[in-house]
């Protein structure tokens, strides 16, 4: 759950703070936040701090709720302040939205009130291809962790991260293809993967716990959170606290196959519109999971530095066009190709809830209850209203 909060108030003062809180949130006094400390929670930090990040902070006389540019991290409140990372915890909830800092008076009042936009803080520069690339390659070698693994694929994204962290690798899949394959791209690194591999009963067990974690019954959202809840789990139940994953990398570096049919502007647009979206997309759905799990979750690719360089390569360079082929990330590769095996650069692989088999088990359950998947995974999700 991370965070719970429900205060008392009395005559428009704080009187009390009732506090369920939960690694990874740290919490200072009656300050709360994960990305950042304490110190850093003013008016200035969403300009200032480069990171993805969310806090909350009781005040004598006012209460503070703000997020990164990306809402990376889900955070709601009410007009009783109460505060959570889940919806469910806070009736009539509203969202701090992406960029917001917002001060609220425990009378109900806004003290103060702004939205940081993407670009007053991500600041492409022209395209120099050598000092963008050393410029990632630096973002990434600086990141550290802690008791941390990588959720591994095989794929790009994870092997190429695999090259620059000393961290064992974990992977969970329920297909016996793509077990061997993680298995013969960690051979190729030179290293080992612990390999959960989970099955239909594992799955529909598990599928409750998923849907009431994400807050959403959407087919494609419980999909790609299934494996992604497996590996924290699995993470976890290994003695690991944290987690690397590669999300980012399909929006910044054009990963996503329905890219193959843009070009020029509208290919710009759509890339543009993904990362702007990722949030809402992707990193509140994984961020609620890593809070279930307990997990401290890290995004590499996320680092600002590698989206300010990111936002800077033309498109061409991003899906690139040649003799009828068309290859994407096709800066990542070739810039990965240099650290990594050619094969693993440039490896094929399927989105993960089709590789890992997760979205047609998800069909054969619902099948099996002679139901469309939406409507099977809405009786699942119970009575409630669709929350999204």
């Amino acid at each position: 759950m991370s965070i719970v909060i429900s205060p008392t108030i009395q005559n428009g003062k704080l009187n009390g703070l009732g506090v369920e809180q939960r690694y990874p949130t740290k919490q200072r006094g009656l300050s709360f936040y994960e990305g950042v400390e304490n110190t850093e929670i003013n008016r200035d930090i969403v300009k200032n701090h480069r990171g993805l990040f969310y806090a909350v902070s009781f005040k004598s006389d006012r209460v503070i709720l703000t997020r990164d540019i990306l809402g990376s991290k889900p955070l709601y409140y009410n007009d009783r302040l109460a505060v959570s990372n889940f919806k469910k915890f806070v009736p009539e909830f509203r969202e701090v939205l992406p960029g917001e800092y917002l001060e609220l008076g425990y009378d109900g009042e806004v003290i103060f009130q702004e939205i940081t936009e993407f670009f007053e803080v991500i600041k492409p520069g022209e395209f120099d291809k050598p000092v963008i690339e050393e410029r990632i390659i630096e973002s990434l070698e600086k990141k550290k962790f802690g008791n941390a693994c990588l959720s591994f694929s095989g794929g790009i994204d994870s092997s190429f991260l695999a090259y620059f962290y000393d961290v064992p690798l974990i992977a969970v899949t329920a297909s016996k293809a793509e077990e061997k394959r993680i298995k013969d791209a960690a051979r190729l690194l030179g290293k080992d993967v612990d390999i959960f591999r989970f099955d239909l009963e594992t799955l529909k067990n598990t599928l409750p716990a998923v849907i009431t974690a994400i807050e959403t019954s959407n087919p494609l959202q419980v999909s790609i959170a299934l494996p992604i809840y497996l590996s924290m789990n699995y993470a976890k139940s290994l003695g690991f606290t944290e987690i690397v994953f590669g999300q980012g990398a399909d929006e910044l570096f054009g990963g996503y196959k329905r890219y193959e049919n843009l070009i020029g502007k509208s290919l710009e647009k759509a890339l543009l519109e993904d990362i702007l979206n990722i949030g809402d997309n992707n990193l509140v759905r994984d961020a609620k999971l890593s809070y279930i799990n307990e997990m401290k979750l890290h995004t590499p690719y996320l680092d600002f530095d590698i989206i300010e360089s990111a936002l800077s390569i033309p498109v061409e360079f991003k899906i690139y066009r040649e003799s009828g082929r068309v290859i994407r990330k096709y800066f990542l590769r070739e810039l990965a190709r240099r650290y990594i095996p050619t094969e693993l650069a440039y490896a094929s692989k399927k989105a993960i809830q089709y590789s890992t088999n997760t979205y047609k088990m998800l069909e054969k359950v619902a099948k099996s209850y002679k139901a469309e998947l939406g409507d099977f995974l809405r009786g699942m999700h119970g009575d409630q209203a669709e929350l999204h």
